[in-house]
């Protein structure tokens, strides 16, 4: 019988404390914040993470996804539709017509301002704002330098993790048929 090396020992303890750590996270963790708790270099978490993502990659019920920045476990890309109504005391975040117009339109245009966004969509758009400000959809990215200075609005990391989404370079382009598409002016009394 042969008995691993201690390197093998010691790559092996990484390996598991990473698996550890990123399935008790609810939330994406990056790979210098993993190196940096767990005391190993940079590139050897690197390393184990690419290792660990090919593991799950090969037929398991879970997988290991870069979202948002960082590295997180997930259910298997291919089970998702087996399990996606299975929830367990969670909520569901709900986003009316409005809210997911608007997001969309900070996602691609970040940073936006509102009287930008409300120019985009043609109608006040100060409570959908609110709403996806409570939601921790979207932040404050500073003011524009103009009158008034406006603040600026772009998509947290919250975001990033909803739409499974690991930079927002990652969103889908805008296809010419796009802008072709008559947009449909909502009510500005709907419900956020």
């Amino acid at each position: 019988m042969m008995w691993p090396s201690p390197c093998d020992d010691e790559k092996h303890s990484l390996t598991r404390k990473l698996e550890a750590l990123l399935f008790m996270s609810p939330q994406p963790v990056s790979t210098r914040e993993l190196a940096s708790f767990l005391g190993f270099p940079l590139g050897e978490v690197e390393s184990a993470l690419e290792e660990l993502s090919e593991h799950y990659a090969a037929g398991h019920g879970l997988s290991l996804l870069r979202s948002a920045g960082g590295w997180q476990m997930a259910t298997a890309p291919d089970l998702c539709e087996a399990v996606g109504g299975f929830q367990v005391n969670a909520e569901r975040l709900r986003l009316s017509r409005a809210a997911l117009e608007c997001l969309a339109i900070i996602a691609y245009n970040q940073p936006v301002t509102r009287p930008e966004i409300e120019e985009i969509r043609g109608v006040r758009s100060d409570r959908v704002i609110d709403t996806l400000l409570r939601c921790g959809l979207i932040k404050s990215a500073g003011r524009k330098k103009e009158a008034g200075a406006p603040i600026l609005y772009r998509t947290t990391s919250l975001f990033l993790d909803l739409f499974g989404l690991n930079a927002i370079g990652d969103l889908p382009p805008l296809s010419e048929h796009d802008s072709d598409i008559e947009v449909v002016k909502l009510d500005e009394h709907e419900l956020p």
